[in-house]
């Protein structure tokens, strides 16, 4: 349906909170479901439906690095299978529309119950806290993908209703813990089961034609309100370049380049000047790159005066994006990308925001913390002890950028994560680990007429001998500020072993032994205007 044809708006509202209420019931459905701490309590998961050509139809509240990649999976796996009802296909690939390995997706078709014929889709995609690979947690700086864990090209986990008991055993068989992946596995199952009851029910109830009519007119509303942002964008081209640290093999600086060109009511957005990609693991696919620039764009959205309209393929319909193939924003296999989905899509948010500033610069806000702080700890106790192999995964909040209006939230989890914490008494029970100090880094945010938020401090003791990996941004030089305001402190890590703290890189695995301490100090976000 063209953007210009006029539409219910109470019918779109209505649609549009029915099939979003899909995808957040899957979403409960998966968390009480699910047997890891990382989708159980630190909620690492996301969950949308999608129309019977794969286009976005509504989401839930989860991962925006996850939910706008997802397009791009789908336009790779839905023409590759004849869908039958009860199919499940399973994909991690990042080279198709995946995000990096340990983000294990599940694809169910679903049916009209009256005609028979394919009306949709759901999904969903969880953080799998191991995957495999060399180091526990699969979040290493590697320097090829075949190192990061195993790879699940798209295909068919359940055929008919009929579990693929015989890829199931193959994947556990090349994880670190293959009780939890499992049960993680069956919990992503469930959630898509319930995606599928709930949409079905909706087309019972008013029909396959007027489901479809509505979910045009929603795209058709999202549209319109993205045209409408962008004829407020004067017209011309903005430009604007950040850097990452480093890749954790000697790089040095990595600059990150965009150019926007604004003309009318669309948006170009090109990387070309970014860096090639790189050994180390921070290299992103192009479907991060398009998350990182659709998320953008939707948050600015946000502070219009209609507020969010319905999230959906309607806005990006006007969005395009130019990466250079072979850049660190458009990596080609077999580039490592572990670190590209958390840490650069970071970078490319900092820097899109950076060139709509010059723009925007009432409604765009300080560079935020830049960085999840990434932190995957496991041990693999040996034979004829009483313990088992064991892997966590965690990111770690830190500041968010000040805005014109307002200070920034101090030790939150910014733009491409929107995880929680894992509480300590999950972390306690279900590790070897003693968590010691939890606190706000006061200071940390950067100066200005309104205040950029703090970071955190995180310390761990390992009661039992294991392997960590810091892989983290921001530790060279902190985020930026705007309009004259100061940049928030860069992060720092370090480790304590025989009552001595060292400083740690930003990108590194060591060994540790029981009693050995670490703390991560997470970036404070940039100051808005001047103090």
């Amino acid at each position: 349906m063209p953007c210009d044809l006029p539409v219910d708006p109470v019918a779109v509202e209505v649609f549009r909170h029915l099939f979003a209420s899909v995808a957040e019931e899957m979403g409960v459905a998966l968390e009480r479901t699910a047997y890891s701490p990382n989708i159980k309590e630190r909620r690492d998961y996301s969950c949308a439906l999608f129309d019977a050509s794969g286009a976005l139809v509504a989401q839930a509240a989860h991962i925006p690095v996850h939910l706008g990649a997802f397009p791009q999976m789908m336009a790779t796996v839905v023409p590759c299978f004849d869908w039958r009802p009860g199919d499940v296909v399973a994909c991690n690939d990042p080279f198709a529309g995946g995000t990096h390995l340990p983000d294990l997706s599940l694809i169910t078709a679903v049916f009209d119950p009256e005609s028979g014929r394919r009306c949709g889709f759901v999904a969903n995609r969880a953080h799998h806290a191991d995957i495999g690979g060399v180091s526990p947690g699969s979040m290493a700086s590697t320097t090829e993908i075949y190192q990061e864990g195993v790879i699940v090209p798209p295909l068919r986990l359940v055929a008919e209703g009929r579990i693929n008991e015989d890829l199931i055993a193959l994947f556990c068989r090349n994880v670190r813990t293959p009780r939890e992946r499992r049960g993680d596995l069956l919990a992503q199952m469930a959630a898509n089961e319930t995606g599928v009851r709930r949409f079905q029910e909706i087309l019972r109830r008013y029909g396959a034609a007027e489901v479809k009519r509505r979910v045009a007119e929603a795209r058709a509303v999202s549209e319109r309100a993205v045209r409408a942002l962008l004829h407020e964008i004067p017209p011309g081209e903005y430009w604007f370049e950040d850097a990452l640290d480093d890749d954790g093999h000697g790089s040095g600086w990595l600059p990150i380049r965009v150019t926007v060109r604004v003309h009318g009511d669309r948006i170009l957005f090109d990387f070309t000047g970014t860096a090639p990609q790189q050994r180390g693991s921070v290299n992103a696919t192009l479907a991060v790159t398009h998350s990182a620039v659709y998320y953008v764009v939707i948050s600015l959205l946000s502070q219009g005066p209609e507020g969010v309209p319905p999230l959906n393929q309607g806005c990006v319909a006007p969005i395009q994006v130019e990466a250079p193939p072979g850049s660190l924003v458009h990596a080609l296999p077999p580039a490592a990308v572990a670190a590209g989905n958390v840490e650069t899509s970071q970078r490319i948010v900092d820097t899109v925001y950076g060139a709509l500033a010059q723009a925007l610069p009432e409604r765009v806000p300080a560079a935020s913390q830049g960085t999840m702080n990434n932190l995957a700890l496991g041990g693999s106790p040996l034979l004829g002890t009483a313990g088992r192999p064991w892997a966590y995964y965690e990111t770690v909040g830190g500041g968010a950028g000040a805005s014109a209006t307002a200070d920034g939230a101090s030790g939150i989890h910014c733009h491409m994560s929107n995880t929680r914490n894992t509480p300590a008494e999950a972390l306690e029970y279900h590790y070897p680990l003693r968590l010691w100090r939890y606190a706000i880094r006061d200071g940390s945010g950067g100066t200005g007429r309104r205040r950029g938020g703090d970071g955190l401090i995180r310390e761990l003791e390992v009661l039992e001998e294991a392997t960590v990996t810091f892989l983290s941004e921001r530790r060279a030089r902190g985020p930026y500020g705007l309009q004259g305001g100061a940049p928030g402190a860069p992060g720092r890590q370090g480790v304590k072993r025989s009552r001595r703290w060292r400083p740690g890189r930003a990108k590194e695995t060591l060994a540790l032994a029981a009693g050995d301490r670490l703390r991560v100090e997470t970036p404070g976000g940039g100051g808005w205007g001047a103090p």
